[in-house]
């Protein structure tokens, strides 16, 4: 080999050693998609910033599935191929859950300690339809902690197209919100306040133990206020957020004074109040619903709302169940009650969007009232709604009838005109006192009339954070045995207090818009032969005329 050759060839083994090093200093990934759907957030980059041990993580999405969950899982493959790349510490596997080789007594008994539940779809394919189990869902182990992240979002009505899209949109945010479950501590305090006749336990069950995932939860009476209100204000103090679900009895000005200052000093708040009372008349059998003072007029006011001694009605209203016969005879029957308004936001706040209808009973509408607070109107009734002054006779003899008329033959427009009714206001900002320039029920040191910046919820109704109860057990909130039907209130409420205490913007990817393409299954049906024959066909004759081209070419060429 000649000096000048060996020298080139040295050159290129030394430029290749370069060109590697280089690249494996000036490592990226470039993300061409135009809504970005592969560049993580910085939030969701923090959920791994302290991880130096590796996170095994089994996605449950493997084996036979429909075109649409193929998608889910090619953007779920992707999706942890970017966590990987951020953190090699981030391993995953795909698991077929129906493999035969898989211990299914051992699976079984994990998928029911972390309520993994299947999701039965169906499969249409060349014009049959089968149905299949799923499992979209996802375990995620780091050292001794295991989670499970659901990847599936159902809501109501939507196409199994559409679930998917909805899920993808909230793929980032369930592994990013499962990842900050495994590795970071909790550091929030959350108060659940007791005193006023709020919900009892058992109907706080479900909730307060999916919180007990992400904040230490504390119950906090305000009794101790007449006896000592600067400790109670201390103590109150070194909580994060109070959460008042559906208190009956009215606070007391030293009660307010102390859950003021309590927002002065920053505290968030989340307010589920039921404005009105039922009482059911055991002669007629009829039920009559009055207003009810929780003394919480001033409080709300000065902040920015007004919740109303009414009630609305809801053409889009989720049903109630009647029993009809006798003893094992008795066969229920869901009707329309336009009482329980079912609420589906169409903005694009994080707390609001992407989840399934949440469901009111018995809902008062609120007024939000001009000052320099940020309100947002997280939920509200659909725009063929009413309100019921009160006192109101509910005869149920009476509305279901009606109700059925209506649905069947449609709203009268001159009833059903209130429009769309906010039933939950999100507050932003810095709070005025509700004690500014006012005699004070007693003196407190460090006394404050204007906030820092905080945040607070109210909900006209408090039954949107209680769960039902079978046998005495709570079930999981959101569900309806007596229609076997998911709301979604318990994702609702999770989102609220993860925005209310989120100070990592965590919360926010949930506005993340990712648009998913699917094809048409009627016309994949009706066209299925064209495209097999364009696709048989097409190759073969552009190959022939390439073939008959080269031939011509050979003959011209040499001929000569």
């Amino acid at each position: 080999m000649s000096k000048r050759k060996l020298t080139l060839l040295l050159m290129t083994l030394v430029g290749i050693l370069l060109a590697n090093w280089i690249s494996s200093k000036a490592y990226h990934r470039f993300d061409l998609t135009q809504d970005k759907r592969y560049t993580l957030s910085e939030a969701a980059k923090n959920t791994l910033v302290t991880v130096d041990s590796p996170i095994n993580i089994d996605v449950f999405l493997d084996g036979k599935l429909p075109s649409e969950f193929k998608r889910l899982q090619i953007e779920t493959q992707q999706l942890l191929e970017e966590f990987a790349a951020h953190n090699p510490n981030v391993n995953y596997q795909f698991v077929n859950p129906l493999d035969e080789e898989i211990d299914k007594n051992a699976l079984q008994q994990v998928m029911i300690q972390f309520g993994i539940k299947g999701a039965n779809v169906q499969i249409q394919e060349n014009g049959k339809t089968t149905n299949e189990i799923v499992y979209p869902w996802a375990l995620a182990y780091f050292n001794d902690k295991t989670v499970a992240i659901p990847l599936l979002k159902n809501q109501l009505g939507a196409t199994s197209e559409q679930r998917v899209n909805n899920s993808i949109q909230n793929l980032e945010y369930a592994f990013a919100d499962g990842f900050g479950k495994l590795t970071q501590p909790k550091r929030r305090k959350v108060a659940v306040l007791k005193g006023n006749a709020e919900l009892p336990d058992r109907y706080l069950a479900d909730f307060i133990t999916t919180l007990r995932e992400y904040y230490f939860i504390g119950q906090f009476t305000l009794d101790s206020v007449a006896i000592s209100p600067q400790r109670t204000l201390a103590s109150l103090n070194d909580y994060d957020l109070v959460i008042a679900a559906q208190p009956e009895k009215p606070f007391s000005d030293e009660e307010k004074y102390v859950l003021d200052q309590f927002t002065m000093n920053g505290g968030s708040s989340l307010w589920l109040v039921d404005p009105t009372i039922q009482q059911l008349d055991t002669i007629s059998g009829n039920t009559f619903v009055f207003p009810r003072d929780l003394g919480l007029n001033d409080f709300f006011f000065k902040y920015g709302v007004r919740i109303n001694g009414n009630l609305v009605k809801d053409i889009y209203a989720a049903p109630i169940t009647l029993a009809s016969g006798d003893g094992n005879d008795s066969q229920y029957q869901p009707y329309p009650w336009l009482y329980h308004p079912l609420s589906a936001s169409d903005n694009e706040h994080p707390i609001a969007t992407n989840i399934e209808t949440v469901k009111f009973e018995y809902a008062s509408s609120i007024d939000t009232l001009p000052n320099p607070i940020k309100k947002t109107v997280l939920l509200s009734t659909s725009p063929i709604s009413k309100i019921v002054g009160l006192p109101a006779q509910i005869d149920i003899d009476k509305e279901i009838p009606k109700n059925l008329k209506i649905i069947n033959e449609g709203p009268n427009p001159e009833e059903f005109n209130a429009g769309e009714v906010p039933l939950a206001v999100l507050l932003e900002g810095e709070f005025t006192s509700v004690y500014a320039n006012r005699i004070k029920p007693f003196n407190l040191r460090d006394n404050k009339d204007k906030s820092i910046p905080t945040k607070m919820v109210v909900i006209s109704d408090g039954d949107v954070i209680k769960n039902q109860l079978d046998r005495g057990r709570p079930l999981e909130l959101g569900f309806d045995k007596w229609t076997n039907s998911f709301y979604g209130n318990k994702e609702f409420l999770l989102n609220t207090v993860n925005y209310l205490l989120d100070d990592s913007g965590l919360i926010n990817i949930r506005t993340k818009q990712i648009a998913i393409p699917f094809l048409d299954p009627q016309k994949t049906a009706q066209k299925r032969t064209q495209w097999q024959v364009v696709n048989l066909l097409l190759p073969l004759g552009l190959l022939a005329v390439f073939g008959i081209f080269f031939q011509w070419y050979r003959r011209k060429k040499y001929s000569r």
